[in-house]
């Protein structure tokens, strides 16, 4: 099932995709996707559900980042050997975690905001992971039992707030905007493998990033069982699992946003996100 959110920024209702592709109104069935609400027993009572028996949304309302929050979002770096390759690193021996802020979540559509003070803002597509029950000390055969769903990401970045201004890569992975995500949360039983999706992006119409998650270094039932030796996941954590070769700073020369510059991404089976770039 394609959960999603519909509706003017801060006002956002809960929805659901038919047969037919038509969004159906979920608000008497569940207030919002956040936290426990998205956990593996609410995905499994709303999926009971009969869209066809729910309210018609008419028309083409906006939608917004498919979770209405997250109680953590956390990001896997270095994951795609190519990835690795062009940034001129080391393929990495464990996953490379840190963290995005939550208040980078954003909708799929709406405008990406380059940061005062950018010189080098930078795409990402990625695969979303949503954490559907508690997790810790979990095995990785039994890891992707813990998944609520995936989704489309774009880990936008500021790379030289990443890399040169010292600390942790959260100041470059973290300003408004910088985490759109959706439009839909796709149930994980949509998805029979998460390794065998292809993942593109394009810029203004040329492709730069086309791969595959199959050219992951780690997989996401290495990750979620990896992270769970060392914290607890909780329902709606989201894990974005890395991005494909392709990135602005891996081009020769470095190409990186600017104002008017539209964004085009998918994850296969997630659905496709678009965003055109502004001055914050």
């Amino acid at each position: 099932m394609r959960f999603l959110r519909y509706g003017p920024k801060g006002q956002e209702k809960p929805g659901c995709l038919d047969a037919d592709g038509n969004i159906r109104d979920l608000s008497m069935a569940i207030s919002d996707f956040t936290g426990d609400t998205v956990s593996l027993a609410e995905m499994d009572r709303l999926k009971a559900l009969n869209p066809e028996a729910l309210p018609l949304v008419e028309g083409t309302p906006r939608l917004g980042s498919c979770l209405a929050d997250v109680p953590n979002f956390y990001c896997i770096g270095l994951n795609y050997a190519k990835h690795a390759v062009e940034s001129g690193m080391d393929i990495p021996k464990e996953p490379i975690l840190f963290s995005k802020a939550s208040s980078a979540l954003s909708g799929p559509f709406d405008p990406v905001l380059i940061p005062r003070n950018s010189t080098k803002t930078d795409w990402e597509v990625e695969l979303g992971v949503v954490i559907g029950k508690t997790a810790s000390y979990v095995s990785e055969k039994n890891a992707l039992s813990y998944v609520a769903g995936y989704c489309t990401i774009n880990d936008v970045s500021e790379r030289a707030f990443q890399i040169e201004r010292g600390g942790q890569w959260i100041k470059g992975k973290s300003a408004p905007t910088f985490g759109p995500v959706g439009p839909y949360l796709v149930t994980a039983d949509e998805i029979s493998d998460p390794q065998g999706l292809s993942l593109s992006l394009r810029l203004n119409g040329d492709v730069m990033q086309n791969s595959s998650t199959s050219d992951m270094v780690f997989s996401v039932a290495e990750i979620i069982s990896h992270m769970s030796q060392f914290m607890e996941l909780r329902p709606g954590d989201i894990i974005a699992t890395g991005t494909p070769e392709g990135v602005g700073a891996g081009l020769k020369p470095q190409r990186f946003l600017k104002a008017g510059d539209v964004m085009e991404l998918e994850v296969e089976g997630l659905g496709t996100q678009r965003q055109t770039v502004d001055n914050a």
